[in-house]
């Protein structure tokens, strides 16, 4: 079957199968990667493929070296919902060109995120919007060991953040301007100091990503850089624990696609369109890891959730005849 290939994201390639019956999907294989938003999506892509289209889809336990060698070398499993592909652009670049693997949609519509964030209703009242702007307002960040001081939260040791925080924090020259770096412990000591903040009504500077379970719960605004990312510094010093003279940068945007086989690109039929089409924002993705994060849910509960009260989303993925069987079997 030839497949047809285009231009996705400047760099990667779209594969398309030629059409045919949803029957025609037989088994599939999926990664269930280890992480929450992509745990919750396979389990989603399991329940609209399963009852929307006929397939019969296989949970495989998954993580994003592993399973890339896995589509690559093996030909299984047959997708990858959420690849983030910045760790592997060079070799899949490589593969989609010599036709091994297929670039499908854009799972996250914005991308994975990483960078400083201030509660949204500390950004509206006080104008901080940016970096610099929260530098000049110290006393709006409590929770320095020097009351004195605003607090900037930074990662736990071992975390690759911990290094890019440190040189930004010197970067900015935060210290100069009247802040802390504080060491949040752990990754629950990250959270806690961000959720005490929030629902107390206090101010909170710190590193933090999308989409993520915290930042589905509380309402948080991404500071912006007042610089563009520089791939050159970000390599040789932002993110080297030595740097002796960092200078600020923005973090990339991770760029995170569904990844497939041309196995199953060929066999599935019109359920290729939806593995293409579908896509959630970092907000939506926040909202469902929330819900699952309170009531201690599994990844499959998630996607339940997911579907029984997102379907202004998850429906315009699809045809109405296919949201209507996936309706009728929730």
């Amino acid at each position: 079957m030839k497949k047809l290939f285009g231009t996705v994201a400047a760099t990667a390639l779209i594969g398309m199968a030629a059409p045919a019956m949803a029957e025609d999907c037989g088994t599939v294989t999926m990664a269930e990667m280890n992480w929450a938003s992509a745990g919750a999506i396979a389990n989603i892509d399991k329940l609209i493929l399963e009852n929307g289209y006929g397939c019969t889809v296989e949970l495989v336990t998954g993580d994003t070296m592993p399973t890339f060698t896995s589509m690559n070398e093996k030909g299984q499993p047959d997708i990858a919902p959420e690849l983030w592909i910045n760790a592997v652009r060079e070799p899949l670049d490589k593969a989609v060109a010599e036709g091994t693997l297929i670039i499908g949609g854009e799972i996250l519509n914005e991308g994975g995120v990483e960078g400083f964030w201030v509660p949204t209703y500390i950004a509206e009242e006080h104008d901080i919007f940016t970096v610099e702007d929260a530098l000049a307002r110290p006393e709006l960040f409590p929770g320095a060991e020097d009351e004195s001081k605003g607090a900037w939260f930074t990662c736990p040791t071992g975390w690759n953040c911990r290094i890019t925080t440190g040189n930004q924090f010197r970067a900015y020259d935060a210290e100069e301007k009247g802040f802390e770096l504080v060491d949040s412990g752990s990754a629950a000591g990250l959270d806690g100091s961000l959720a005490r903040a929030y629902e107390r009504g206090d101010g909170w500077l710190g590193y933090y990503w999308a989409p993520t379970a915290i930042l589905g719960k509380y309402d948080m605004t991404l500071l912006d850089f007042g610089v563009p990312h520089d791939k050159e510094e970000w390599d040789s010093c932002t993110v080297i624990e030595s740097c002796a003279d960092p200078k600020p940068n923005a973090w990339v945007k991770s760029e995170v696609f569904t990844v497939v086989t041309p196995a199953f690109a060929e066999k599935a039929g019109v359920a290729m369109d939806y593995v293409k089409g579908r896509t959630w924002d970092n907000r939506t993705a926040g909202k469902v890891l929330a819900w699952m994060q309170d009531n201690q849910a599994t990844n499959e509960d998630g996607a339940y959730y997911f579907l029984e009260n997102h379907e202004d989303v998850w429906s315009k993925w699809v045809s109405p005849e296919v949201a209507e069987k996936v309706k009728a079997a929730l």
